[in-house]
């Protein structure tokens, strides 16, 4: 019925939602596509732009102005050249920066894997969480294991509290203000509170322990990773069931892992950042 009174007024029926999908793929192509012949050169004008990609010149203008807001591009006014922006600059250096971590952490990796008995991982933080982006597991039958791209919660995992460690409390409280600290496990510290006095015997310590917090009957003993500007990037861990990683091996473990810690930075190029005192002050 609705239909019909459309047609009658003349009035176009609503596009199927496959169109606008299908358009909005077509820009992100062509987006894209400039974004890569910008890259191409040390700079390129809008004419030049528009001859190479085969695309009108007001679509490339629109495009353009589109990823410059995104800071992907950038305009020089006086030459009129278009060149890669600062955000393009930071995502690039970004993937190297990780890819770079994933095939220098194989040797520190197999070597900690070989010295503890136990599945040894590297991740990263993002965006509150912690990413898994390399892994040696362990021989034995029952060990840990973390798949690539896996996500977790930054409060109940060993590489996430060893890389808040390096952080001051009041970036720590901005991270989780307004979160709601999952409660996984009886012993998960799942209140800012138990989290920060978890944190502050971590610093004292240099390595942080997940003792059952995430996953009952696996433990985790963990150190922080460091850039070239002393900012902890990355953690390397060590995981396994608790049974096989009491208190006293988690003791002997712990300074492995430092070290292993230690070892990865200075291989990136890293430097370890100052200690924190009483969560705030740096020495």
């Amino acid at each position: 019925m609705v239909e019909d009174r459309e047609k009658t007024r003349g009035r176009p029926g609503r596009k199927p939602l496959k169109d606008a999908t299908s358009s909005s793929v077509q820009v992100l192509d062509r987006s894209l596509r400039l974004l890569e012949l910008v890259a191409e050169g040390d700079g390129a004008v809008l004419s030049e732009l528009a001859e190479r990609s085969g695309m009108a010149t007001s679509t490339v203008h629109r495009l353009l102005n589109s990823l410059a807001k995104h800071g992907m591009v950038a305009h020089d006014g006086e030459t009129g050249a278009w060149t890669v922006g600062v955000k393009a600059f930071e995502i690039g250096t970004a993937y190297m920066r990780f890819r770079k971590l994933g095939t220098i952490s194989r040797p520190f990796l197999k070597q900690l894997m070989g010295a503890c008995g136990e599945t040894a991982n590297i991740a990263i933080e993002e965006d509150g969480d912690v990413v898994f982006i390399s892994q040696v597991e362990s021989h034995a039958p029952m060990r840990a294991f973390f798949r690539p791209g896996r996500r977790g919660p930054i409060h109940a995992s060993g590489i996430g509290k060893a890389i808040l460690s390096t952080w001051p409390d009041n970036r720590i409280e901005a991270l989780l203000s307004g979160r709601s600290l999952e409660r996984f496990t009886d012993k998960t510290r799942d209140s800012l509170s138990l989290l920060l006095a978890d944190i502050s015997e971590i610093r004292m310590r240099g390595w942080s322990i997940d003792d059952e917090e995430h996953t009952l009957g696996m433990r985790c003993v963990a150190a922080p990773i460091f850039d070239e500007y002393g900012e902890a990037v990355a953690g390397i861990s060590v995981s396994g069931p608790a049974v096989r990683l009491p208190d006293n091996k988690i003791e002997a473990v712990g300074p492995l892992v430092l070290a292993a810690a230690k070892g990865l930075t200075k291989a990136m190029g890293g430097r370890s950042g100052p200690l924190l005192i009483d969560g705030a002050s740096r020495a």
